[in-house]
């Protein structure tokens, strides 16, 4: 099924100081042919391209394949009340905290009477900690990471998974996500609000070494569209790498759109060419 965009999440304000970031309800429609200018800032021109230092990386979908996990336990979940989990729903749940997702889901699929958030959240837990260590990595996600660290270009992590999932994640990649400068997940005081807010990728910036680093400097990797929205939110450039069932009016958003990280060229934003041919 393909996902269709049916969301508006907010807008951004850049100051001087950084970006504001105003909610708004999440069921206003849009068009799908058209990006207001008020939640995501144009895309970036060749010239603009060339300022990028920072690279931000999104983790589930993006790094590793773990959205796969969240998919087939939430058809299972779904099969007790005679429903089924398709890829409209996934798509407004993508990228968001774990209690907000939660929320999207009982109440999209009807079943919040019989199934609250709290409680769904509890029900897949035992069986997203028996998938979760089995997680592998994307393609073109090790090449990309290694480069870049090799290259002396700053990069970390911002994803929406908490601390106890992040370890059960990453337990067999611990090379790759130990070349990250660091590292910021859902449950940071920092993050007050999910994606599509920018409040994760403003507070990754924030950590990055020296003088505070300009949004405009920052590339973000997001294969979510509230991911996208998020960095766009943030005033950053966004390469999106979307799964292939994504409607294509998603992609309108980013600056940039990839079928995979192989096919990400650093040089065409300014970054360190690759020096091999493999992946």
């Amino acid at each position: 099924m393909i996902l269709k965009p049916n969301q508006i999440f907010g807008l951004v304000t850049l100051t001087s100081s950084g970006a504001r970031f105003t909610s708004t309800t999440t069921n206003l429609q849009f068009q799908s042919r058209t990006v207001s200018a008020k939640m995501a800032n144009p895309a970036v021109c060749d010239s603009e391209k060339k300022l990028i230092t920072h690279v931000i990386f999104d983790m589930d979908g993006l790094l590793l394949d773990t959205e796969k996990f969240y998919t087939e336990v939430q058809e299972i979940i779904l099969s007790r009340f005679n429903k089924t989990f398709d890829w409209s729903l996934k798509a407004k749940m993508m990228g968001k905290k774990a209690i907000e997702a939660a929320r999207v889901f009982v109440e999209e699929t009807g079943i919040s009477d019989s199934l609250s958030a709290e409680n769904f959240l509890v029900e897949r837990e035992s069986m997203l900690q028996e998938m979760f260590p089995t997680s592998e990595l994307m393609p073109g996600a090790s090449r990309l990471v290694k480069h870049l660290h090799a290259s002396g270009v700053p990069i970390c992590v911002a994803t929406g998974t908490h601390k106890r999932h992040f370890a059960l994640k990453t337990q067999r990649h611990g090379e790759i996500f130990s070349l990250m400068h660091h590292i910021v997940m859902g449950d940071d005081p920092e993050v007050k609000q999910g994606k599509p807010s920018p409040d994760i990728f403003l507070a990754a910036a924030r950590r990055f070494d020296g003088e505070p680093v300009h949004p405009s400097k920052i590339l973000v990797f997001e294969d979510a569209p509230s991911g996208v929205l998020a960095a766009k939110n943030a005033g950053m450039s966004v390469v999106m790498v979307p799964d292939p069932r994504l409607d294509s009016a998603f992609h309108e958003t980013a600056d940039k759109v990839v079928k995979s990280l192989l096919d990400f060229d650093p040089a065409e934003w300014g970054l360190p060419p690759f020096t091999d041919t493999t992946a």
